[in-house]
Parts: C-alpha cells; structure tokens; sequence
C-alpha cells in the first residue's frame, strides 16, 4: 500500500515524546508515510518540530493533564474551556480518523477510548500505567474491552513486569519492547564545560510552566545548601526547557542571585549553568539527578542514574505523584519529605545527596534497577516496525 497514514493520538508531554520517537522510526523506515497528530493535552510542540500536523485546536490546561493528582484543578480546566476544546477534538477526530489506515495512541484509557470510537484498527502504548504501582494492574470494566477489542491490534507496555502482569489477566496482545522514551538520550557531544575533577549533579524541575519556575527555585535553595557543607568539588547543571530560560532572570531576583547569559551566580559565588538543549548530555554526563519531573526523572532512572527528589506545590509535582513514582521506578529514586518542601526538608535532602554520592555499592545498584525499571533502548523501532509490518496486513 502506496502512502501509509498514520494519526497519532496523545495526552501529555511524556506522551508526545514518545510518540515523536516513534515518528522518528518510521520514517527512519519509509519517509513516503502519511502522518498527522492530535494532543490532547498541551499545544504538541514536539510534533510540530518533526514537521507532523495537528488537525485540531491546542491549549495548554491549568492541570496540564494531571487531573488525577488534584481533582480541584479539573474545576480549573473546566474553566479554562476544557470541555469545549474536547468536543472540538471528537469532532475532528471522528471526521478525520477515517481518512487515515490506523490510529498509534499512546496515554491511558482516555486515548484508548476515543481511538475505539473511532471505529478505525489501533495500536495503543500504555504509558500510564504500570504492574509495579501497586503489584496488579487495576483495569477496571472498560479497559480490558478497549484493549481486547479486535480492532486493538497490540498492547505495548512500559516494562516487562506489566506485561506479564497484563498476560495473566486476560490481554494476551500485551507486549515489552522497551520504552521509546529512552531512545532521544545520545549525547550529541556538545562541551557542557565540565570541570573533570568534580561531580556533577543535574537539575531536572520539569516541563510545565509556571510550576518548572516554582520547582527550579526550590531547587536552587536546595543546591546553595549543598554547595555551603558539602567537602567534595561539585558543579551544577540545569536541563531547562526554553520558556524556563525566558523566566532566569525573575528567578535570579527572586533568590537574591545573579543571572548572566544563562548562569545563575548566588550570594556566595556559586555558578549554576542553565541549557534548554542540551537535556541528553547533561543527564549522561551526570553523577547526581535533582528532579522533581516525570518522564525526565523516568528516563534518568533508566541511565541508571541516583535520583533524589522533593515534594513541590504542583499541580504536577506534589508529594502524591513523587511517591507513585517511588513505586514505579523503585531503589533508584529516594523521595525525602511528605510535603512542599520546607527548609527543613532541604537540609536534610542535601545530606542525603552528600551520602549518596559516597555510597558506591547504591550507585552501582541504580544500574541495574534502571535496566529492570526502563529497558534498553530501541521500542521505538520495534513499535514502528510493528505499525509498518502488521498493522497495515491486518487491513
């Protein structure tokens, strides 16, 4: 079949990430495809740079689709328009998804759902959802009908404990190929300007403003307590996305910093860099990950890199979703305090840091737990591969 298409489907930036691996791949594969997208969460950057078009309306919602983790926030999105910008999205996706020979959705069962609807064979990545949460999957009565339905042509998973654990409920189509999020993490070479002789720690405060702002001055409180009892030479990294940076200086102001150029120099001389592209190198470079994001932490877990973290005020980051990650991602994340951190919580997170970099019998443990947690790279390949060989045969 001449001109595959190919509508991808996707609420969260996690979620678009991944999808655009996989656009990656099959175009890596046959550059002759036909691909559109719909985000239905945030404006869907990551498909607009691969060049992939969005059929329906974006906006960025005050919960930036952590409905879950507050449900007062869904008043706020609701607000916000929530449902009018919904019933915009069906409708295009009902009227558009006929056009195209198969649906690539990945989240949890919202895009499950909506891709049933539209009476067209899907693939679904169940990113969302894992085993290790709580030992056994919760499917409710829904999912399992989404997932069984024959139109449902595979289940990929995020590990391989929840695909076994998906198995023996009843979803033989349940597979692991690994996660495409841990195939955009080669280092591109750049010169982060590293100081040999120390370690460094990276410095992850998420994606989703205004709460990476809140998060990075947090950390940056966390990092000057560090800095000031720490014995070892230490230098900091800050993966940002590009609207942080737009925000350094507010955030210099705000500590009582300095910012130049994308430095940030606190009271007592410390230099904090801070890069909007340069997120792979940092975190392969890093001895030390300070993060309080989702996906950005999940992928460091799978470098087998030490990741401390701290409650924020959210709507993402709060002490709910840091500890549903502590589950998720297991030894490699050490989660300290129950709440917003507070001064408190800050000291004794920077002893915390200063232990773990002595302890090298943790630091070897957090590769492999990151190998059994994330899997190697290379699922995006195999999904494409998948979308190219079978989904089209089953035509």
């Amino acid at each position: 079949m001449n001109n595959k298409r190919i509508l991808f489907l996707s609420n969260g930036h996690g979620e678009d990430t991944c999808n655009g691996e996989i656009i990656k791949a099959l175009l890596s594969l046959d550059i002759n495809l036909k691909m559109a997208a719909v985000p239905i969460v945030g404006e869907g950057n990551i498909y607009r740079r691969l060049g992939v078009p969005i059929l329906t309306p974006t906006r960025t919602l005050p919960s930036g689709g952590f409905l879950y983790m507050n449900p007062f926030v869904f008043l706020q999105d609701i607000a916000s328009g929530l449902i009018g910008l919904l019933g915009k999205q069906l409708q295009m996706i009902w009227k558009q998804a006929p056009h195209y020979d198969i649906l690539m959705v990945t989240g949890d069962i919202v895009v499950a759902a909506i891709a049933y609807s539209t009476k067209q064979p899907y693939i679904i990545f169940l990113s969302a959802y894992s085993s290790y949460y709580e030992g056994q999957l919760n499917l409710g009565l829904i999912l399992p009908y989404l997932l069984n339905c024959d139109r449902c042509l595979a289940v990929f998973t995020r590990d391989k404990f929840t695909a076994d654990d998906l198995k023996k409920q009843g979803i033989k189509k349940a597979q692991f190929v690994g996660t495409p999020m841990m195939d955009n993490l080669t280092p591109t070479g750049v010169n982060l300007n590293l100081d040999s002789e120390s370690l460094m720690i990276a410095i992850l405060p998420g994606s989703r403003l205004p709460e990476a702002k809140n998060n990075l001055i947090l950390l940056l409180k966390l990092v000057e307590i560090i800095d000031n009892i720490s014995n070892q030479k230490l230098q900091f990294r800050v993966a940002a996305v590009a609207s942080l940076m737009v925000e350094l200086d507010e955030i210099a102001i705000s500590l009582g910093w300095q910012h130049q150029n994308g430095i940030l120099i606190s009271k007592m001389g410390l230099k904090v860099i801070c890069d909007s592209d340069r997120f792979a190198d940092i975190l392969n470079a890093a001895d030390l990950v300070l993060g309080m994001a989702g996906t950005a932490n999940e992928q460091a877990v799978g470098l087998g890199k030490p990741v401390i973290t701290i409650p924020g005020n959210g709507p993402a980051f709060t002490y709910r979703f840091a500890e549903a990650q502590l589950r998720l991602l297991g030894s490699s994340i050490q989660l300290i305090g129950t709440k917003p951190a507070d001064d408190s919580i800050l000291h004794q997170t920077a002893q915390k840091v200063i232990q773990t970099l002595q302890n090298s019998n943790y630091l070897k443990s957090c590769l492999k737990n990151g190998k059994e947690r994330m899997g190697k790279p290379g699922g995006s390949l195999k999904i494409a591969q998948f979308i190219l060989e079978t989904g089209f045969l089953k035509q």
